[in-house]
């Protein structure tokens, strides 16, 4: 019989709640939640250890919750929780059942696996937990070698990117750095640098040539792109604007560049 819990005073418990709601907690415990059937899933094909699952079967199956559980191959905890418990911790509106505990990785660059062309998309201090979430999904969709974050604003555990991504946080191969570090690594291993910029001397996006080793660089939306980018890169690149505003939103302007880049090699 699996351990249960009852109660929302329950020291684990409580400690769930301050990892959903502290970075705090996640850094000094190198741990995070995972809410969802479909993330818990897509968390452990991306190597990532559970230590404990709990679930709620007034709301998910013993059966579903088996199907996670057999493929989980460390030593893991289960425990069935009340309804009440359930409601106290979960993160989202729509409630799926089941919560993860799970062990973080340090997310190096120099753990990065690449191609012999990788195709690489950084994005410079995102802030907004919906944009980073929106670029992971796009990342995804167009098979990218890897994201890299640099400056980041926010914990990328926080259970808002893990959410607007829809589990595509543990689907990407993920990298966190500098932008001094992530620049010299760029050079070291012969990546061309595009920086998504708006400035005069810009080129279209669609004059370059990305069947090479690339990497993509976007900014926030506010500020744009560090001098250091700018001056580092290999082009500076635009989406022509032909309306009234002068600039996309980040995630969409990433996807607009990124699937180019993708025909152009399709095509080659």
């Amino acid at each position: 019989m699996n351990k249960q819990i009852t109660s929302i005073h329950n020291p684990l418990i409580k400690e769930i709640i301050q990892l959903q709601e502290k970075s705090r907690s996640r850094k000094k415990k190198s741990l995070f939640i995972i809410e969802g059937f479909r993330e818990i899933t897509l968390a452990l094909k991306g190597k990532y250890h559970i230590n404990t699952l709990l679930f709620c079967e007034d709301i998910i199956s013993v059966t579903k919750v088996n199907e996670i559980a057999e493929t989980i191959d460390q030593s893991f905890e289960i425990i069935e929780i009340s309804k009440e418990v359930y409601q106290k911790i979960s993160h989202r509106k729509t409630t799926e059942g089941i919560i993860a505990i799970t062990k973080s990785k340090e997310l190096n660059i120099s753990d990065l696996e690449l191609s012999n062309t990788p195709l690489i998309l950084i994005a410079e201090a995102p802030e907004k937990p919906g944009n980073l979430g929106a670029l992971l999904r796009t990342a995804d969709a167009a098979n990218l070698d890897a994201v890299i974050i640099a400056n980041p604003k926010t914990d990328l555990y926080n259970p808002n990117i893990i959410r607007s991504s829809v589990g595509c946080i543990f689907t990407n191969q993920i990298a966190i750095g500098t932008t001094e570090e992530i620049i010299a690594y760029l050079k070291q291993n012969g990546i061309q640098i595009y920086a998504a910029a708006l400035k005069e001397k810009s080129l279209d996006y669609t004059a370059i040539d990305y069947s090479n080793s690339s990497a993509i660089i976007v900014g926030t939306e506010a500020t744009g792109l560090s001098n250091e980018w700018l001056e580092n890169a290999t082009k500076n690149i635009i989406i022509p604007m032909e309306g009234e505003i002068d600039s996309l939103n980040v995630s969409v302007s990433a996807a607009i560049i990124i699937f180019e880049a993708k025909r152009q090699r399709k095509l080659k």
